[in-house]
C-alpha cells in the first residue's frame, strides 16, 4: 500500500483554509476576467512587495539544499521571477495607470507584512524543509487555483498573463520539483514543516481577503 505524500498529507491539514483560497472572490473574478480594476491594482501593488523576501527565500533554498540539481532549479527559477515575473507587473501597473509614487506610498497591508515576515523567518531557520514548505504554499496553491481556468482565457492581458504565469508547463514542473523535494525531506522535520506550511497557507488566505479591504 502507497503511503500518502508529505506535501499531500500536509495540503490536507491545511484545510478549509487550502479550498477557501484556491476558490475565493478574487480567483473566481480573475479567471472570469470581472476583476475591477482597483481590486487587481490594490493585490498587485502588495503582490509586488514581497518579491524582496521572495527572492531572500529562495536564495535560503539555494544555500541550504543538500543537492546541486536542485541549486540549478532554483537558480533557473529566480532568473524567471527577476525577469519574466518582474516585467509583467511593471507592464501591470502601467495598464492600470498605477504610478511609481502610489506603489510607494499604499502601506502594507496586514496580510503582506506577513508573508514579508515567514519568508525571512524561514530564510533565517537556516532550515532547508522550512524553505520548501513555504515555498510549496507560495507556488503550488497558485498552480492549484490557475488550472481552474478555462478557455478562452479573459481578453485583458492582466487578468490572463496572471493565469498563465501560474499555470504553464515550467511552472507546473517547478511545482512538482518543490513537492518533491518537500516530500523527500520534510519528514525529517515535520513540525518545522507543518508550523510554516499552515501558517502559509492562512496568510494566502488573508492576502486574497486584502485586496478588496479599503
Amino acid at each position: 500500500m502507497m503511503t500518502e505524500r508529505f506535501s499531500e498529507t500536509l495540503r490536507q491539514a491545511s484545510e478549509p483554509l487550502w479550498s477557501q483560497a484556491t476558490e475565493h472572490r478574487f480567483v473566481r473574478e480573475l479567471l472570469s476576467g470581472t476583476v475591477s480594476d482597483a481590486v487587481m491594482a490594490r493585490y498587485l501593488i502588495q503582490d509586488h512587495r514581497f518579491l524582496d523576501a521572495f527572492l531572500t527565500l529562495l536564495g535560503a533554498a539555494v544555500a541550504t539544499t543538500d543537492s546541486f540539481e536542485a541549486r540549478l532549479r532554483f537558480g533557473r527559477f529566480i532568473g524567471m521571477v527577476s525577469g519574466e515575473e518582474n516585467t509583467y507587473f511593471l507592464r501591470a501597473f502601467e495598464a492600470l495607470g498605477v504610478t511609481a509614487a502610489q506603489r510607494e506610498q499604499r502601506p502594507d497591508t496586514q496580510a503582506t507584512a506577513g508573508f514579508k515576515a515567514i519568508m525571512r523567518d524561514a530564510a533565517a531557520t537556516r532550515s532547508y524543509a522550512a524553505a520548501l514548505a513555504v515555498l510549496n504554499v507560495a507556488e503550488w496553491l497558485y498552480l492549484d487555483w490557475a488550472t481552474k481556468a478555462t478557455a478562452p482565457l479573459p481578453q485583458n492581458f492582466v487578468h490572463a498573463e496572471w493565469i498563465t504565469l501560474h499555470d504553464n508547463p515550467d511552472f507546473r514542473d517547478f511545482v512538482a520539483f518543490l513537492r518533491a523535494e518537500l516530500d523527500r525531506v520534510g519528514p525529517a522535520e515535520e513540525a518545522l514543516s507543518r508550523d510554516f506550511f499552515l501558517r502559509a497557507v492562512a496568510l494566502e488566505l488573508a492576502f486574497f481577503d486584502s485586496a478588496y479591504e479599503h
